[in-house]
């Protein structure tokens, strides 16, 4: 019988799917809307379109994400470990200036 060693099981803490993060940000209030906003094309990560939900961002990248009228600009300083609270959230990206 073979067994998998530790580092094979663990989870890559260094990245995350979009569609997680948006949600565990609060960007999207389900998991499946998440996924959603994802997939449409709408949001970009470091510039370039994203199509899939499940493409993976790591510290330092930056999200364009559209919400109704708004576009958010943020850099991901940290990546969550879970949803939490909107004020613990807001640690772990720093919203930057968009040009207006």
């Amino acid at each position: 019988m073979k067994t998998k060693n530790s580092a094979e099981t663990e989870p890559d803490l260094s990245v995350i799917r979009i569609d997680k993060l948006l949600w565990y940000l609060r960007f999207a209030g389900n998991r499946t809307m998440a996924k959603k906003l994802a997939n449409k094309g709408h949001v970009r990560l470091n510039g370039r379109r994203v199509d899939r939900a499940h493409m993976m961002v790591r510290q330092g990248d930056i999200l364009t994400i559209p919400q109704g009228r708004e576009v958010h600009v943020i850099r991901i300083s940290a990546l969550p470990l879970r949803r939490g609270s909107a004020s613990d959230v807001q640690t772990c990206f720093e919203r930057l200036r968009t040009g207006q």
